[in-house]
């Protein structure tokens, strides 16, 4: 039996190939994402190897007891500290350091590498040879005054600048000019996506920490000292409640872990494709190995005839998918190399890249790829290998296929209905939920994957009244149509089975794309919704940066400008948990906000006085004229401040409006601006408006500004990985449905050899049998598409309700573009997939396609 399965196995070799292309689909996911982390950690476990190379340990300052950075003038990290950590046993050298962020313009005045987040900037500290052992340099010399900075080669070259050039940077606030006099090379792996900027020492300590004071010493150890034994030594001389020390070992660990929970979140997407491939996959197996098995029956019975018992032959039937299994997990696994060599280059979105190295394969990859590839398909092969075992040798020397028996096609009818009742059932009670919580999130999954199972069985009883709807459109491809429409009809259990495959991946493209489609016009609505600002002037890093305050005044003295209102944003801590708050001014904030309140307005806040929008009022149970204990910025203790407006939820606004000088007061950045909302006169032309604010920015990198139209478009922009897994999908879907289509296609035309060569008998050129077989497979396309583009839509109208719950706006929204798309994109694939079987049955003769049969 073993012989006969390596025997059929060859005999048709093309057919199992499409199986074996399916299933390859799969485990390259699969394996590619496992590759994929692994090779990332082990990259990053190498960069953060030579990061912290040199460094046993590093002493840095504890967080404050608010939560935020501490006064850096009142810091532990000096001169002296520096000194008595020298005299600690085992300590061979003694580096302090003033590091932070600083955000440069490149030459053409465009902001350099500051979407990264990766703007590193650090003290050049020479050792006794006036040279830094980390940034060894390569053109010109070390900074050494005010006036001057270095940068790496990777930022040179990004920024196109040249020693002596002069740099336009911002540190936080007020933009500042160097002259560029040194360019260094790095082991630090945060300049190969970012920036590098090195200033001399008392310049770092003045931007990053307080004159004669440092952000963090770290120590080299002695030849012999375990750093963990270092690190405690150094403990006993720290005081306790102000600093600590870390081992270079740990801060890499953590640098470490951050990478891998991101390479990991990456790996889900790549996992996403791999399930949707294998289980789309899976119906292609069963697909093909119930042709292969109907197409052998004569075979299996004489088998049955000569000896061979039932069990031999279903184990025969297995070992003929185990041995496709194992050929398609080979297959798979080197896809899955090279999906895991281009992730990296994918997922580098907006410049945050990933650390690159050789690909790690350990044995969990190389175990997944057999357990999934044989797991797949000898599973799916287990039903038609059963049917196999069935067949009496009589009934099939009779006949070379049986069509299905009623009360199989009753079961299945029963099975399908009921399987449909419940799926639309769970998701129709959904339509009346009004927030996305872990059960309805769980009701929703349950609900639409009965509902895909239920059409799945129930394809084939609804692909004969669907393809003889249809039929009357075949009416105009006269004879040949009405043959292709009686060819799909001819087993409805096959075309059923083929569509089933499409089925699957138009619902979830469909789905996804509504959804999608209908988040993203609900964020556009809510980006703008309670701005009455012409322009929003913003900085480009979301946390511990600012606008510099001196800015305000220029940007209001700006031509064209009518009002120009600041806002300080920071935390406010009510009721246990943190919230946003704004800091504005009442006199002008109702000209640059849309605010509406229920109760109480905007005029009354003050010192003291704060208004709650109507999710923080309602879960405090507060209202206008009431009293509330809030915290504001590094003040955590608890203030009474009294509620004079309640108003409904605003982005622009935020959780809490308050005086923008209590709030500046007592923000982690004192004084700071973190928006600028500036109202135009009507009729000045936007190019204009949009240069003069450029340049009372003074041009910094850390300053965005962006009209009506950015900020809807910058929403909008989150939506971008959900419509690139919804394209990715349709692409996997599409591609495994045309496999599907082509292997169908190719055992139909081998059934009917005799059919096909009587047409040819009877007057039937090749073009009319190219476009019989071609229509066949427009037919089966078309019902499986149509089928999968109803449960999407109808999962999405359903499921909607959640994201109602979460966004006010949510209304559903259809992308006509993108479903006529999807539609066209599935048949035409499908359509190209049937061209090769097409081909081969218009080059079969009269003649000889008798004497095949």
């Amino acid at each position: 039996m073993l012989k006969t399965a390596v025997r059929n196995i060859l005999a048709h070799k093309a057919r199992q190939l499409m199986t074996v292309l399916a299933v390859a689909l799969g485990v390259a996911f699969v394996c590619g994402s496992l590759v994929f982390a692994d090779s990332t950690a082990a990259a990053q476990r190498a960069a953060a190897s030579k990061n912290f190379a040199d460094i046993a340990v590093t002493v840095s300052e504890k967080p404050s007891a608010s939560g935020g950075p501490t006064d850096p003038k009142k810091g532990v990290l000096d001169d002296a500290l520096a000194r008595k950590l020298a005299a600690v046993p085992g300590v061979a050298s003694v580096r302090p350091s003033a590091d932070g962020t600083a955000a440069l313009n490149a030459t053409d005045g465009s902001p350099l590498r500051v979407d990264t987040g990766k703007n590193h900037a650090a003290s050049y500290v020479p050792d006794t040879h006036g040279k830094d052992s980390r940034y060894p340099l390569v053109v010109g010399r070390a900074p050494e005054h005010a006036g001057e900075l270095a940068v790496d080669r990777a930022t040179a070259d990004a920024g196109h600048f040249r020693v002596g050039d002069t740099i336009t940077l911002a540190i936080d606030g007020p933009v500042m000019t160097k002259r560029l006099v040194g360019i260094v090379t790095t082991k630090d792996t945060r300049a190969t996506t970012g920036t590098l900027a090195l200033f001399d020492k008392a310049t770092a300590q003045k931007l990053f920490a307080a004159p004669g004071h440092y952000s963090a010493i770290d120590l080299s150890a002695a030849p012999g000292t375990d750093q963990y034994e270092l690190a405690r030594r150094v403990t006993d001389v720290l005081p306790g409640d102000r600093a600590e020390a870390v081992t270079g070992a740990a801060r890499a660990e953590q640098n470490a872990v951050y990478v891998n929970g991101l390479a990991r979140g990456h790996a889900k997407i790549s996992m996403v494709f791999a399930g949707v491939a294998l289980f789309i996959g899976s119906f292609l197996i069963v697909n093909t190995f119930t042709m292969l098995v109907a197409r052998r029956s004569r075979e299996i019975a004489l088998l049955r005839a000569i000896g061979a018992s039932r069990r031999q032959v279903s184990r025969s039937i297995l070992v003929e998918a185990l041995l496709v299994g194992l050929l398609a997990s080979a297959a798979g696994f080197l896809l899955g190399l090279g999906v895991a060599s281009v992730l990296p280059s994918l997922l580098t979105a907006g410049g945050h890249a990933l650390p690159h190295g050789p690909l790690a394969i350990g044995p969990l990859p190389v175990v997944a790829a057999l357990a999934v590839g044989v797991g797949v398909t000898v599973l799916a092969a287990w039903l038609p290998s059963r049917r196999a075992a069935k067949v009496a040798p009589v009934q099939a020397m009779r006949t070379a296929a049986q069509p299905p028996r009623n009360s199989s096609s009753k079961l299945r009818a029963v099975t399908g209905l009921g399987l449909l009742v419940l799926g639309a059932g769970l998701l129709v009670s959904l339509m009346g939920a009004e927030s996305a919580t872990d059960e309805n999130l769980q009701t929703a999954m349950l609900g639409c994957g009965l509902l895909m199972a239920a059409l799945i069985v129930l394809a084939p009883l609804l692909a004969v009244p669907a393809i003889r709807l249809t039929g009357r459109l075949m009416r105009r491809s006269g004879v040949t149509g009405r043959l292709a429409r009686e060819n799909a009809l001819r087993d409805p259990r096959r075309t059923g089975a083929t569509a089933a495959t499409l089925l699957v991946s138009t619902a979830l493209v469909a789905g996804l794309a509504v959804i999608g489609n209908s988040t993203a016009q609900a964020l556009d609505r809510q980006a703008a919704a309670g701005l009455s600002a012409d322009y929003v002037i913003g900085s480009r890093v979301t946390t511990g940066a600012g606008i510099d305050p001196a800015s305000v005044q220029r940007v209001a003295d700006t031509p064209g400008v009518r009002t120009a209102s600041p806002v300080t944003d920071a935390a406010v801590f009510i009721g246990g948990g943190a919230r946003e708050i704004s800091g504005v001014d009442s006199a002008t904030v109702d000209d640059v906000m849309k605010l509406d309140f229920v109760s109480g307005s905007a005029k009354d806040i003050g010192p003291g006085r704060i208004a709650l929008s109507s999710t923080v009022a309602r879960e405090h149970g507060v209202s206008t004229g009431d009293r509330i204990d809030a915290g504001i910025g590094r003040n955590r203790d608890l203030t009474p401040y009294t509620v004079v407006g309640v108003y409904k939820d605003n982005p622009i606004a935020h959780d809490v409006l308050g005086a923008r000088s209590e709030v500046a007061k007592a923000s982690f950045l004192p004084g700071s601006v973190q928006r600028i909302l500036v109202k135009t006169d009507d009729g000045t032309p936007a190019q204009r408006i949009e240069d003069g604010l450029r340049s009372a920015t003074g041009h910094s990198p850390l300053v965005k500004i962006q009209d009506r139209q950015a900020l809807v478009d910058e929403a909008a922009g989150v939506m971008g990985d959900l419509l690139n897994v919804m394209y990715g999908l349709l692409a996997v879907g599409a591609l495994i449905s045309a496999l599907g289509i082509m292997n169908t296609l190719a055992m139909s035309v081998a059934e009917r050899t005799r059919e096909i060569g009587a047409l040819r008998a009877l007057g039937m050129d090749r073009a009319g049998i190219r476009r019989m077989i071609r229509l066949e497979a427009v037919t089966v396309a078309a019902f499986g598409t149509l089928l999968g583009l109803a449960a999407g839509l109808f999962g999405a109208w359903t499921v909607g309700a959640l994201a109602n719950g979460a966004l006010e706006q949510y209304s559903l929204a259809l992308p006509w573009g993108t479903l006529l798309l999807v539609c066209l994109a599935s048949v035409g694939i499908c359509v190209l997939a049937g061209a090769l079987p097409a081909r081969r049955a218009a080059a079969l003769g009269p003649l000889e396609a008798v004497a095949q049969a």
